[in-house]
């Protein structure tokens, strides 16, 4: 029998098909029950628009056959088969498809979806094969004929005999290597677990002959083994039904099965779309976060379905950063990919889906923060974090997307509240939305910054997170309304006659006070007289853009350059302290020294910042106390 030859450019595709185009080998299996779907897909569309009632969707199926012994993998199906004219066109001319011509014919056509529009995906087959056989006979037709090859040297056609129409595909599947176990694509658990992976959503019965054992008959302990032709795949996938028709716990198990959780997810977000991009979505939000989430070994990303075939088991541009938290999956019809179905070919249809995802899952936190606000705290426990990066990543420019989703401890309410909230109860007189930095609400509620804002009634935000104040900078605003530190130098609370006594005040002392900055020798870039403290002698604030506490955040990262900031000691003016401080000025500078020195210690350990010398710290406590 003559050998065919392949054309040129379809000998140099098919050598780059085996050993370049496919990512992993086992892709196969997907190509090639996805074309003995497609082949099907066809039959069954040409039974409705021809009339004919003699088969309906019920009586398809694809078979898997593994032989061991033999070392070949069979696959079959009861679909359209092909001519010999239409073996030669699809197989002897790679990247010729059948499936984008039909495609292509039937566009406006309802129920039925191609998979395969390349026309490539059944030489992948020859990563595992050393020879492949197709046997075929079209539907109505009465002539089967065999195709076979061993790869780039050519193909064999000749007529043989077939029952019934269809095509099967018989593969020699390859001996192992040191490199590669070609015995698993022959192994029933393998076939399993591939069908499930990639194809379990086709939507005909995917058949296996599988090895069972059962007790005998009127025996308690003697077992006998039997054969079942079982189904492998669900077909229908749960994503596709109507969302009336699926539980609760229907969703929940789903959840835990695909995505190896043991615990319900939080929210499940299903929906449809129809449009510029169809596709449908299944997501979950995790009632925890993976133990892994806030490091670098976590990967993002939903599951990328085609038509209910597998294409990306994480596709991370489904999602942006600040959602990374999301679980699901995406199937889509409306794909453009590549060759090996495993690359998008461009990104237009991604981003438009992307874009509408993005939406849906700020509505439904939404409605979950407006009608679940116990289960939305429980979730912001979780993945809170993720939200206040997604606001300081990127220069903010999301913060119109995460803003109304994040929350903040309140000094007034004692629980959690959001920035919507906070306005709302804003005072008439007040200007600026207030903050404070610490390790916990408790040690931020101690803060003698506070003080004069708690005495006016003003509410404030207690920030315990190291991002959270990086966020808020970057937000800048919200409502138009300022975020002002607890530690700034203004915070709106004088009146002009209040800064004009201020003023006369600092003028007074002003040799004091750049005594006791020179005294300090460098620690603070000034000491001044504070206006924000009620009973407390002493405090800290910064001139610039760096706060303490992003001092602390930005010196705990591992970097050899570290950052400043432009301390500032405020005391108070009203506090019997500061009679000392100007007794000494006049009398003992060297004690003001020392004073100028503990005070500034006593004002670090009170913002939560590690002192240089707690010995010599120590020492002076001792000496004024014995003196």
């Amino acid at each position: 029998m003559a050998v065919k030859q392949f054309k040129a450019e379809s000998k140099r595709l098919l050598d780059l098909m085996i050993h370049s185009i496919y990512t992993h080998r086992e892709i196969f299996m997907r190509e090639l029950i996805s074309n003995a779907s497609d082949a099907i897909d066809k039959l069954y569309y040409r039974t409705l628009s021809d009339g004919d009632t003699g088969l309906n969707r019920d009586d398809f199926c694809i078979q898997i056959i593994p032989d061991k012994e033999n070392r070949t993998l069979t696959i079959t199906d009861n679909g359209c088969g092909m001519t010999k004219e239409e073996l030669e066109n699809n197989l002897g001319t790679i990247a010729k498809s059948g499936s984008l011509n039909f495609k292509k014919e039937n566009e406006q056509k309802e129920d039925i979806e191609i998979i395969g529009q390349f026309g490539v995906g059944f030489y992948s087959a020859f990563m595992v094969s050393e020879k492949v056989t197709v046997v075929s006979k079209p539907y109505g037709g009465e002539e089967a004929y065999r195709w076979e090859s061993s790869g780039t040297a050519g193909y064999t056609m000749e007529p043989c005999e077939k029952e019934g129409h269809g095509t099967e595909i018989i593969l020699k599947i390859m001996p192992n290597t040191d490199d590669n176990n070609y015995d698993e694509y022959l192994d029933s658990y393998t076939i399993r677990n591939l069908v499930k992976k990639y194809s379990d959503y086709i939507r005909y019965p995917i058949k296996m002959d599988v090895e069972k054992s059962r007790l005998k008959e009127g025996s308690k302990d003697e077992y006998e083994t039997y054969t079942e032709n079982e189904t492998l795949n669900s077909m229908v996938p749960i994503w596709r039904k109507n969302k009336n028709e699926i539980t609760e716990d229907e969703y929940n198990e789903f959840y835990k099965s695909k995505f190896m959780d043991y615990v319900n997810p939080i929210r499940v977000i299903h929906s449809s779309t129809e449009g510029t991009a169809t596709y449908n979505a299944l997501m979950f939000i995790p009632a925890k976060a993976p133990m892994n989430f806030y490091t670098r070994d976590y990967e993002k990303g939903l599951q990328l379905y085609s038509n209910g075939v597998l294409i990306m088991d994480r596709c991370a541009d489904l999602l942006p950063d600040y959602f990374s938290f999301v679980r699901g999956l995406v199937d889509s019809q409306d794909l453009s990919l590549n060759i090996s179905r495993e690359m998008l070919q461009h990104d237009r249809q991604l981003k438009i889906i992307a874009g509408r995802l993005e939406k849906k899952i700020k509505s439904e936190l939404e409605t979950m923060l407006e009608n679940e606000r116990e289960k939305y705290e429980e979730f912001f426990k979780n993945f809170g974090l993720q939200l206040k990066y997604g606001i300081y990543q990127d220069y903010g420019m999301h913060k119109d997307v995460l803003q109304d989703l994040l929350l903040f401890y309140s000094s007034g309410e004692k629980k959690l509240v959001t920035l919507k909230e906070y306005v709302s109860r804003m005072k008439e007189d007040q200007k600026y939305i207030y903050y404070a930095c610490g390790e916990t609400t408790d040690k931020v509620d101690m803060l003698p910054q506070t003080e004069a804002l708690k005495d006016k009634g003003y509410e404030i935000l207690y920030l315990t997170d190291n991002v959270d104040e990086f966020a808020l900078r970057m937000l800048i605003k919200y409502d138009d309304k300022e975020f002002r530190s607890v530690s700034a130098d203004d915070l709106g609370l004088e009146t002009e006659e209040e800064k004009k006594e201020a003023a006369k005040q600092v003028e007074e002392n002003k040799d004091l006070l750049t005594f006791m900055k020179d005294a300090l020798d460098g620690k603070v870039k000034q000491v001044i007289l504070s206006q924000k403290l009620k009973t407390h002698p002493v405090c800290l604030s910064t001139d610039g853009a760096i706060s303490i506490e992003m001092e602390k955040v930005l010196n705990a990262m591992p970097t050899d350059e570290k950052v400043t900031a432009q301390r500032v000691l405020e005391i108070n003016a009203n506090h019997p302290v500061f009679a000392k401080l100007r007794e000494l000025y006049e009398k003992d500078q060297d004690t003001l020294k020392e004073y100028a020195s503990l005070l500034y210690t006593q004002a670090l350990l009170i913002e939560g910042v590690s002192i240089d010398d707690p010995v010599a710290f120590s020492n002076q406590i001792c000496g004024l106390m014995t003196k």
